[in-house]
């Protein structure tokens, strides 16, 4: 089963990746990315979605075709819409959203 903690490290890694492979290297702020957070609030937002915060800036995407619901990541969401793309990250995300909502009606 995926966990919230495997998805963020995924995408530091990712976003840490592309831009190491667009020549920055010298730029890249590693350290800016430790803090990647991700988490769905299904009491807030019915629409099945994920939350993204990178340092202080946070976004909410649809599920479906990772759209934004809300917020903003500058920059950083074209990393986001690409690392939703890869195989598998959709399906876990989907996993831990059906987790969160039966936990919801646990409630």
């Amino acid at each position: 089963m995926a966990s919230f903690k495997d998805l963020e490290d995924s995408l530091k890694s990712f976003i840490i990746q592309e831009q190491s492979d667009a020549h920055n290297v010298r730029s890249v702020s590693v350290a800016k990315y430790n803090n990647i957070k991700i988490w769905m609030d299904p009491s807030k937002y019915v629409q099945p979605h994920f939350v993204v915060r990178i340092t202080i800036s946070e976004a909410v995407f649809a599920l479906s075709d990772c759209s934004k619901i809300n917020g903003g990541l500058g920059y950083e969401e074209r990393f986001v819409n690409k690392w939703f793309g890869r195989m598998g990250i959709k399906e876990k995300l989907l996993e831990l959203w059906t987790n969160a909502e039966k936990n919801k009606e646990d409630r």
